[in-house]
């Protein structure tokens, strides 16, 4: 087994550029196709989502492969290899084999323990199988990851810790209300009809929102998605497809957005969703533009002059005002400073920084005065004043309104437009913020015992795999041991042509059992020892004491691929 997985995700890329490297569809299917036509690769699987994206190959070269893999993720994501190198992760044999069981039990995931990797790892071994680049190492691989995952839910409580994306983001919106209570009666516009969009529709509807509205660039698929909503029978909710060019406007409508497409383009600007929330915000917000909280107070379009730059109180103050030459600070570069110690200004700044300590130092040298006034004068040229002569007043924050549009970006990359955190009356929760608010989330107790589910289960693969590899070199040496019972028998019927059926059926028999017998103990041992860390050379040495032909073993391996490969295409088309 030479296993290897190259990719980067949230947990070693910031979204913006797991936003650049995201894959179409298309390019995942050429990134598999590219990577088995490659010379290090012989199967291949590309596991992509929302916050990942793993390229998982056999390859029969270390070094080789992860420079043909990476330069292959470069080149699909179109992010530079330079640039795209330091966020890469590389996991190679058990290591790999460790990662991947862990993203499926959810361990890896932006929220730990989530479920819907599951389906994605599912969704990502069957487009592999249908591109025929997905051979005996990446089915085991794959399927075992699958059971682990099921395993670690059914035998754990991390479906406790665990949440969905869309729950977690709807748990963000309602800002720690209770989800079903924020959502009730709203009405939700849903974007894409995608897996994560059908989650995300479901799990809407059993909150409990008025309605929901299903738009999708294919009108079919909308239309098959809202068909399953009203079948499910367990709700109450309205449904209905609209096509996308109808988003504009069903937003001007909506108290929830959800988005999750595979566009390269936003779906919604800034400005579209500032002309959605225009006249649905209290009167004294206005429109959701900077300085709204002066409205009213000023002539509509004049205006608002800046506050002076000494408001506050002097009360406190180190320097003498009084003595300042003019009654206080110029901004005319050294003169502002002129005939101050230096130490007397760094106590001032103090002071306007709220600092109780006495800073001045006694007995400063004259070098040192002069390169903190030098400093402060260079300060003053970059920005045309100098630090405030009285301490500041507090800042009064204008209270923003409460938000009449909530909006969920699942996308990547992202659907809606990031300049919208700035407008009043609108709440984005994106794939970045739910980085950032997972980040601290606390993990639950049973999160340990799903990591030793996974050395377990990591160990047991490799031993399968191991064992695996020198059953094609015990199946030559029993093959080849056939043979020379088969030849000898033929050889003694020449010498004793006078031995009737029975007696050469029974010498027949005596001779196979005395083969079985001497090789069973070493056969059985074999397998023992190769299925152990560090044995894959037995085959090797088995190979080499009994002379057997390589071309040999690799047919009988070619054979079982054969068979497992039929296998698997009579169970897909069974599930068709």
């Amino acid at each position: 087994m030479s296993l290897l997985v190259v990719g980067l995700s949230h947990r070693s890329a910031p979204v913006s550029v797991l936003e650049r490297a995201a894959l179409s569809t298309d390019s995942q299917i050429k990134l598999g196709q590219d990577t088995v036509a490659a010379e290090p690769a012989t199967e291949a699987v590309v596991l992509a989502t929302c916050n990942r994206i793993e390229l998982y190959a056999d390859v029969d070269k270390f070094h080789a492969g992860v420079a043909e893999l990476s330069t292959l993720l470069a080149q699909h994501s179109g992010v530079g290899l330079d640039e795209l190198t330091p966020y890469l992760y590389v996991h190679y044999e058990d290591r790999a084999v460790h990662h991947l069981f862990s993203v499926a039990c959810g361990l890896d995931s932006m929220v730990v323990g989530e479920g819907q990797i599951l389906g994605q790892i599912k969704d990502s071994l069957a487009q592999a199988q249908e591109l025929h680049t997905a051979g005996r190492l990446m089915n085991d691989l794959f399927q075992q990851g699958l059971r682990v995952g099921k395993r670690a839910h059914s035998e754990t409580g991390i479906d406790r810790a665990g949440q969905s994306l869309v729950t977690f983001g709807l748990e963000q919106l309602a800002s720690g209300a209770d989800v079903e209570t924020w959502a009730r009666g709203k009405r939700a516009l849903v974007i894409g009809a995608g897996s994560m969009s059908s989650l995300a529709a479901a799990t809407l509807a059993r909150a409990g929102v008025r309605e929901i509205v299903i738009a999708n660039r294919t009108y079919e698929r909308a239309e098959r998605l809202v068909q399953i909503l009203t079948a499910q029978g367990d709700t109450d909710v309205t449904a209905r497809a609209v096509p996308m060019d109808a988003v504009a406007a069903e937003v001007t409508r909506a108290g929830l957005v959800v988005s999750c497409t595979g566009a390269t383009g936003l779906v919604l600007t800034a400005e579209s969703v500032a002309t959605a929330v225009e006249g649905r915000l209290p009167a004294q917000t206005g429109s959701a533009s900077v300085g709204a909280e002066t409205a009213g107070s000023e002539t509509p379009g004049a205006e608002v002059p800046l506050p002076p730059t000494s408001v506050g109180t002097e009360e406190g103050c180190p320097l003498d005002l009084a003595a300042v030459p003019g009654g206080g600070f110029s901004v005319a570069g050294e003169a502002a400073v002129a005939g101050m110690d230096a130490a007397t200004l760094e106590q001032h700044a103090a002071w306007v920084d709220n600092a109780t300590v006495d800073r001045r130092e006694r007995g400063r040298a004259p070098v040192a005065d002069a390169e903190l006034i030098t400093a402060l004068a260079a300060t003053v040229r970059v920005s045309g004043r100098i630090p405030e002569r009285r301490r500041p007043e507090p800042l009064v924050e204008v209270p923003r309104p409460e938000p009449v549009l909530a909006l969920l970006d699942l996308a990547m990359p992202r659907d809606i437009d990031a300049a919208v955190h700035r407008l009043a009356g609108v709440r984005l929760v994106d794939i970045e913020s739910l980085a950032e608010a997972s980040a601290g989330a606390p993990m639950a107790a049973d999160v340990d015992q799903v990591r030793r589910i996974v050395s377990d289960e990591v160990a047991a693969f490799g031993a399968a795999q191991r064992a695996a590899h020198i059953t094609p070199t015990v199946v030559a040496l029993r093959t080849m041991a056939a043979d020379v019972v088969a030849s000898e028998i033929a050889r003694l019927d020449g010498r004793l042509p006078g031995l009737d059926d029975k007696q050469r059926g029974e010498i027949t028999q005596t001779v196979r059992r005395v083969v079985d017998k001497l090789l069973h103990a070493p056969t059985v041992r074999v397998k023992q020892l190769a299925a152990e860390p560090g044995g894959a050379g037995y085959a090797d040495a088995l190979r080499t004491l009994f002379d057997l032909d390589p071309e040999t073993v690799a047919a009988v391996s070619r054979a079982d691929d054969e068979t497992d490969g039929s296998k698997r295409d009579a169970e897909n088309r069974g599930r068709a």
